[in-house]
């Protein structure tokens, strides 16, 4: 592994490569036997669960209860919303039989012809349409409303061109879905719930966003209302990290979801709908990491310290077995996560390259000198800066350091991102300096058209139209020099 590190790519060489090759490296995931499909390693599954379990946490406290659906959807119920299927109809796998048998030959199994589904089944691409389907059995009147639910699961779409964590045909992810009993009631949800992402990766994740709405072009199918949140990679790219739709009351009629209101009238229910995925874990890596590896932020790691003896015999060991594993388990004590790696089937070098890569946040490392002294080495992923400290009293420091990397890392993508936001007014500027990446506020006319070229031109699209920015004095569109209608941030994005 050390040996491996030195040769991880530089992400001023290139960056798509230091990103497949860290992902690998670091054990957070790799290609599986089937095409377009990975296997989550258990150092990258056990990041995902701390995003699995932080966020859990936050959509319960809005309300929110999990349920579980099925992952096959009949054919019919996907051809009741004609722009939802229309905006799925070609990533959907398709299911057309239900048993296998023995080939004839005796060397294998093949289908079995006389098996074939009444109805075709669809492994779901998202939920919405099994959900109202049986929304329209729990929904009979305001009493019912709001229904809140959310669930995490694996979903399907069949992608031709993948990458670990970005873009893969099968991914885990959440999708919650929500019925009201008004409008308002409706997009207060979906506003509430973006807000909710955006402080997670804050928060949690020490990631930097753009708030903001989708263009119609860009907006989920059949959603009326997209709200995306925007992290900016370390390459300028942008990476769509979150999303709450707004759905209207375009499911509500296509399932024929009626409840009776306060005035005994019958009324369609409202529809909300939002997800994230394990494409949070990309979004991870590319936002914060380096050239040796993995930058983890403490609130996520799976081991935030770990505590390294280097020891000569057994006696020694023993004195640091008693010594270190006290400060382990005062750590622990404090809600520390700590591995202490006594193990002797690696060298010292060799478990330090690979913490390093792994992104341990704090690393403690002891030896006979130290143990003599009194004192402890301490090393912090984030500057890679190293020191020696007293012993007595490194477990407060160590807690006091971890809230201080959280917010030195976030700082820096701040930094980073309100560095490379750029207003721009002037299309031949910015079809040359987008090519460096970035986000740039751009006045837009509002036309499918002009959105079509700027892609097509240039293969930035418009992301959203950012909350917190002026939409005063907007002038004219940079593209077709018509009066624009807004501003909008425009980037490359993953």
């Amino acid at each position: 592994m050390a040996k491996e590190l030195k040769n991880l790519t530089k992400r001023s060489e290139d960056y798509s490569k230091w990103y497949n090759e860290l992902v690998v490296k670091a054990d957070l995931a790799e290609q599986s036997d089937v095409r377009g499909c990975m296997v989550i390693k258990p150092y990258g599954y056990a990041i995902w669960e701390r995003i699995q379990q932080d966020l859990d946490a936050r959509f319960k406290a809005t309300g929110v209860q999990n349920v579980q659906f099925p992952m096959l959807i009949p054919k019919s119920f996907l051809s009741k919303e004609a722009e939802h299927v229309e905006g799925f109809a070609k990533e959907c796998a398709v299911v057309t039989h239900y048993r296998l048998k023995a080939n004839e030959t005796g060397d294998g199994v093949v289908v079995d012809p006389t098996a074939k589904l009444e109805e075709e089944l669809i492994i779901r691409p998202t939920s919405e349409t099994t959900i109202w389907n049986t929304y329209r059995k729990w929904i009979h009147s305001w009493r019912d409303l709001p229904l809140c639910c959310n669930q995490w699961c694996n979903v399907m779409r069949w992608e031709m061109r993948t990458r670990l964590f970005l873009r893969t045909s099968e991914f885990l992810w959440q999708e919650g879905h929500t019925a009201h009993a008004t409008r308002e009631e409706a997009v207060e949800r979906t506003e509430q719930m973006l807000d909710v992402y955006a402080d997670f990766a804050k928060e949690v994740m020490a990631m930097p966003v753009v708030r903001g709405v989708k263009s119609e072009t860009e907006r989920f199918a059949g959603a009326l209302d997209t709200y995306t949140i925007e992290a900016m990679m370390q390459d300028g790219k942008a990476l769509q990290s979150g999303t709450s739709h707004f759905l209207g009351q375009n499911f509500g009629k296509a399932f024929n979801v009626q409840f009776v209101d306060k005035n005994n009238q019958l009324e369609y229910a409202w529809a909300t709908s939002w997800g994230v995925s394990t494409r949070l874990m990309g979004a991870l890596v590319m936002t914060h990491s380096d050239d040796n590896g993995l930058v983890l932020p403490p609130r996520l790691a799976p081991i935030q310290v770990v505590i390294v003896p280097i020891y000569k015999g057994d006696e020694e060991l023993a004195a640091f077995n008693e010594k270190l594993g006290a400060l382990a388990a005062r750590l622990e004590a404090r809600g520390v996560r700590v591995k202490y790696d006594n193990a002797d089937n690696k060298r010292p070098g060799f478990k330090f390259a690979d913490y390093e890569l792994k992104g341990v946040p704090v690393r403690l490392v002891m030896g006979g000198r130290d143990l003599e002294n009194g004192t402890i080495e301490l090393m912090r992923r984030d500057t890679l800066e190293k020191e020696t400290r007293t012993f007595d009293g490194i477990e407060d420091y160590v807690v006091n350091l971890l809230e201080e990397i959280q917010n030195n890392i976030y700082t820096k993508a701040k930094t980073y991102l309100d560095e490379h936001i750029y207003p721009c007014d002037n299309y031949e500027e910015f079809k040359e300096r987008i090519k460096d990446g970035g986000f740039f506020l751009c006045p837009w006319d509002g036309t499918e058209e002009t959105e079509a070229q700027i892609k097509a031109e240039t293969q930035a699209t418009i992301r959203c139209v950012p909350f917190g920015y002026s939409q005063e004095n907007l002038g004219v569109d940079m593209v077709s020099g018509k009066p624009a209608k807004c501003r909008v941030l425009i980037a490359r994005s993953y």
